[in-house]
């Protein structure tokens, strides 16, 4: 009889360190609401070795991988893209409706690297963690905080806009990443990031950036009018939408008007800016334009569906390839999602931003936008709210195929 107790004793023990272990596992795993799961982990922070000349202050990691399907067929993930954006201030809402148009329209998992202000660090890891499970299983994330270099970190946040040189110190803070796409928190994607990530095959030899140009029309166009500095091609070109080989910026030497040596990325920066410091208006973009104007085979142009602005409509529409082809990606410069100015913009982010996931896009994105869009044809940029969804009408195409297949 004693015996049969201590089985049943040594059987109930083994029960309750069973549930325990059950619980545990249940307890460190976020499992989505469909059949994907995804794993959260949080690794420790540690000193990131930075390169010199440029802060390391605490970055927070928060990482979602898609880890048990992986596992159990013993595979490799395929490595992401990545995708680089700087939100100070006000930006919060701006910056996650443009993280959430590259997430909801992209084929390929993404990493994505956020810089923000310290205050924001919170309200992006809370609305991201927010996100239902087969969203966050299509993505990875971190939250860096802004860092320039020790000697002149004031100088360069005040530079234009607060916080928007920071894409010039992405490769000497990334120096394990390759190549990256770099976007303003105010650009929506209307098709996937993988489009415009391919466009890194398309780099020759001697490529290390692609941007589209500032304007397609010079006689109304502000480089070629108004600038008084160097500026590259013949409208210049805008950063709102950059594509960025990280490994060749980091490894050439650019030639410039100071030195009759070429210059690494690092040692460009402060000299450039000292030089013309007095004679730029739009920040880092000009910067850019000047390097690329003494570097030009090193920059890839792409067609202007990629960085479309009211500057393409305002006048009349003036960006051939999105009149083909629809527009790829739209960029909201000047506020104009945040006021009636240019009421075509504003429809789409607030169509994107009040979008549930989970949702059927069809009657919860597309067609609302496309009623809306009706409404803002007594501007010129309105009169050309086909080109607006267009593209978006494959995009949300390719979400209810994805949709089925889970």
């Amino acid at each position: 009889m004693r015996r049969y107790m201590r089985a049943l004793m040594l059987c109930m023990v083994f029960a309750v360190f069973s549930g325990l272990y059950v619980y545990s596992k249940l307890f460190y795993s976020d499992v989505s609401a469909g059949r994907n799961g995804a794993k959260k982990i949080l690794i420790p922070l540690r000193a990131s070795g930075a390169r010199r000349g440029v802060t390391d202050k605490n970055a927070h990691w928060y990482i979602m991988r898609q880890q048990a399907q992986l596992e159990a067929a013993g595979t490799r993930p395929e490595p992401p893209m990545h995708l680089a954006v700087v939100a100070c201030g006000e930006r919060l809402e701006e910056t996650l409706t443009m993280i959430k148009s590259a997430v909801l329209f992209s084929v390929k998992r993404l990493h994505l690297h956020i810089f923000a202000e310290d205050q924001l660090h919170a309200g992006f890891i809370e609305a991201l963690e927010s996100w239902p499970g087969f969203i966050r299983y299509r993505f990875n994330y971190r939250v860096y905080s802004i860092r320039f270099p020790n000697e002149n970190a004031a100088e360069w946040k005040k530079l234009f806009k607060p916080c928007a040189s920071q894409r010039l110190f992405l490769p000497l803070i990334l120096k394990d990443v390759d190549s990256i796409v770099y976007v303003d928190s105010d650009i929506l994607f209307l098709q996937p990031v993988d489009l415009l990530w391919r466009l890194l095959s398309d780099f020759n030899s001697s490529q290390l950036a692609a941007m589209a140009p500032e304007h397609e029309e010079p006689r109304i166009a502000w480089y070629n009018r108004f600038a008084r500095h160097p500026f590259y091609g013949r409208t210049g070109i805008n950063s709102g939408v950059m594509l960025m080989n990280l490994t060749r910026m980091r490894s050439m030497f650019f030639k410039n008007d100071m030195t009759s040596v070429g210059l690494r990325w690092e040692e460009l920066l402060m000299p450039l800016l000292q030089k013309y410091k007095l004679n730029i208006t739009w920040g880092d973009q000009d910067l850019l334009n000047i390097i690329f104007h003494y570097n030009p085979e090193s920059l890839l142009e792409f067609p202007c569906q990629w960085n479309y602005r009211p500057d393409h409509c305002i006048y009349g529409s003036n960006c051939a390839s999105a009149e083909e082809d629809g527009i790829y990606i739209l960029h909201g410069n000047r506020g104009v999602y945040h006021d009636y100015k240019q009421p075509a913009f504003r429809a789409v982010y607030e169509a994107i931003k009040k979008y549930t996931f989970g949702t059927d896009p069809v009657t919860s994105l597309l067609e609302p936008l496309e009623e809306e869009l009706l409404k803002t044809t007594h501007t010129y940029c309105g009169k050309s709210h086909t080109l607006f969804t267009k593209r978006l009408r494959d995009s949300v195409a390719k979400i209810n195929r994805k949709t089925q297949e889970r």
